[in-house]
């Protein structure tokens, strides 16, 4: 597996070997051992999630407040743009953004540590996203900031997204970290 680092510090790029031949392709998606030796980081997933969503569906941004979720993304059909915005107050990149496109060809995944919002746009007809996560979904827990938020200006490559009704809802940034650095 191969480790980039993007512009912000904690979220990277894994390469995992893919073997080709005529009869198709193998990867190892995930394993414990490579990823500790690879990133350094030792940590237990205890929850796959799955979606399938179709062109120009915007999930995001979300977060969960007291119990932050680290998360691991692939797309294994489709494209996507996908961003981490950094929600760790006392970050040097806090209320930053890193957008990168995940393919099923590339077979790329983005490790997005706790403490960052997570988003994604289809940029396919659809895209099924399975991800990977540190801590459990909890409902009661979770947040929304606003895709569009002027604070982040996230450069989504789609104007006119298709959004859900709680990310409709979405809060300013600024509002949602009133008191934490900006």
């Amino acid at each position: 597996m191969r480790v980039l680092t993007t512009s912000i510090s904690g979220v990277l790029l894994l390469e995992p070997c893919v073997h080709s031949d005529e009869r198709g392709f193998f990867l190892e998606s995930f394993n414990q051992k490579s990823f500790k030796n690879s990133t350094g980081l030792d940590l237990q997933f205890v929850q796959d999630n799955h979606s399938r969503s179709a062109h120009n569906v915007l999930r995001g941004l979300h977060y969960q407040v007291q119990r932050p979720q680290g998360k691991l993304v692939r797309v294994v059909r489709g494209r996507i743009f996908d961003v981490a915005v950094d929600i760790r107050s006392l970050s040097p990149t806090f209320g930053q953004w890193v957008g990168v496109e995940l393919t099923e060809h590339a077979s790329t995944q983005l490790w997005i540590p706790p403490g960052f919002a997570h988003g994604f746009q289809v940029l396919s007809a659809s895209a099924d996203v399975i991800y990977k996560t540190t801590e459990y979904y909890a409902p009661d827990d979770e947040a929304c900031i606003a895709w569009d938020d002027p604070t982040i200006a996230v450069q989504w490559p789609l104007k006119t997204p298709i959004l859900s009704g709680t990310d409709k809802q979405g809060a300013l940034f600024a509002a949602a970290f009133a008191n934490q650095g900006m």
